[in-house]
């Protein structure tokens, strides 16, 4: 009987069900994918899907918790103006490092370092965000821990393409035109952020 008890509810697993594949089709292609890709072709993958995974633990347990008030703790203008930042800095970075290199070369950056990067990068650019806001609507109709998991499943996995694509970018694309590409898409999305600010 005990057993029994422990099993999740049929509601939970649909629930769940429900939030993953909602959430999956709204982040494909979706910015957080873009950072996951772009670093993940100049940097090692491993660090790189973990630190979006964490950053989607992260914004996911807000949303959930705090639901839609989340989006009124920090004004949408300071978080776009700081992910518009980080991502012009890499941007420049990555622009900057493609300049005059040999084909062999490229940045070191420690595991912890790529980490912390995919980490802050995502978790700026997905704060207040439309999937944020749809894991905090579910939340509030549904089981919050079946949201929770089917909402970090779908970004795990869409994270995990990302990186995928990035790193088969890696074996097909001279480094120099990556990092060029990379800085392109950095500041393209600094851009966009930008936006969000005036």
């Amino acid at each position: 009987m005990t057993e029994i008890a422990l099993l999740p509810a049929p509601h939970a697993l649909s629930a769940t069900a429900t939030t993953f594949g909602v959430i999956l089709l709204a982040e494909l292609g979706d910015k957080s994918q873009l950072v996951c890709m772009t670093l993940s072709a100049r940097h090692r993958r491993w660090p790189v899907l973990l630190g979006a995974v964490a950053a989607f633990m992260v914004l996911n347990t807000l949303a959930v918790v705090f639901g839609a008030a989340l989006a009124q703790w920090v004004p949408e203008r300071v978080v776009a103006g700081l992910a518009a930042a980080l991502f012009a800095v890499f941007g420049v970075m990555a622009l900057r490092s493609g300049e005059g290199e040999g084909e062999a070369s490229g940045p070191s950056w420690s595991h912890r370092g790529i980490l912390l990067a995919a980490f802050s990068m995502i978790l700026l650019a997905e704060m207040g965000d439309k999937t944020q806001l749809a894991v905090a609507g579910l939340a509030a109709a549904l089981p919050p821990l079946a949201i929770w998991l089917g909402a970090t499943l779908a970004l795990a996995l869409t994270s995990a393409l990302g990186v995928w694509v990035g790193c088969r970018l890696l074996q097909v694309m001279p480094l120099r035109r990556l990092h060029q590409l990379s800085g392109a898409l950095f500041l393209l999305l600094a851009g966009f952020a930008l936006s969000r600010v005036f």
